[in-house]
């Protein structure tokens, strides 16, 4: 089975400055892969890169085995990206944002209506679809910008730290509710974080620092017998619990 993602020798650089050296990962379809570092590591520059908002002029790209130099459009048709920052339409309705994504991808209405229902059904807002996104808590907007990411079935979901500025509660229910969809066998998903805490030992972790990657397998074979953050420590300098606080 052709990996969801492939990620070989990328580097990228801002003039003097390397943001991105020798990065190479792989998400196979229905994992859950955790891309772990602190804010300046390089996870965003990765997912610009990714995402063809930046080019890459270092290593290789893959999306389903499509380079997304050489094939953008079979490559980008294929990955649902949440990044960061809101960008959902706050004056909309849920089914109105998930409607106009829909049509960017050449989705009919019909077709839309009847996958919006599916998609908030699986990310658990469906008795939310006629709520006007402004009315909606911090948890349920991520939850809706998940389900427009899955509107146009891809295989591949990033997330850009997608439970920044939430609780704890609904921090967890957006981490469960994409691991769920992992565990679906469907997609394949990098979720990039500085929060250890989201991090089970069985996760597939790969830590980035100053764009690099510094380690990369299980949470627990990462760590040893310490915890993952004394060994982020030991190999980065870096307190968690300084950043994370």
């Amino acid at each position: 089975m052709t990996a969801a993602l492939r990620v070989e020798g990328v580097s990228h650089a801002f003039g003097k400055v390397q943001a991105l050296n020798g990065v190479s990962l792989t998400v196979e379809q229905g994992q859950f892969v955790a891309l772990l570092g602190v804010n300046g590591a390089g996870k965003s520059t990765l997912f610009s890169l990714i995402t063809r908002l930046y080019d890459n002029i270092s290593g290789s790209i893959e999306v389903c085995g499509h380079d997304v130099r050489r094939q953008p459009g079979p490559a980008l048709a294929r990955m649902g990206v949440v990044f960061q920052s809101r960008s959902l339409d706050m004056s909309l309705t849920i089914r109105q944002n998930l409607r106009y994504h829909a049509a960017l991808h050449g989705i009919g209405r019909r077709e839309a209506v009847e996958r919006g229902d599916r998609v908030l059904e699986r990310v658990g807002l469906l008795d939310k679809g006629g709520a006007k996104v402004a009315t909606l808590s911090g948890g349920q907007v991520r939850r809706a910008e998940i389900a427009r990411a899955l509107m146009h079935d891809p295989t591949l979901l990033l997330l850009d730290e997608a439970t920044v500025g939430l609780d704890v509660r609904s921090r967890a229910d957006v981490v469960d509710t994409v691991r769920a969809l992992a565990d679906s066998g469907e997609v394949g998903i990098l979720w990039a974080t500085h929060l250890f805490d989201e991090v089970r030992t069985d996760d597939p972790v790969v830590l980035l620092h100053k764009g690099e990657v510094l380690a990369h397998g299980t949470a627990a074979a990462i760590a040893g017998v310490q915890t993952l953050s004394d060994r982020f420590l030991e190999l980065t300098g870096v307190d968690e619990r300084e950043i994370a606080a």
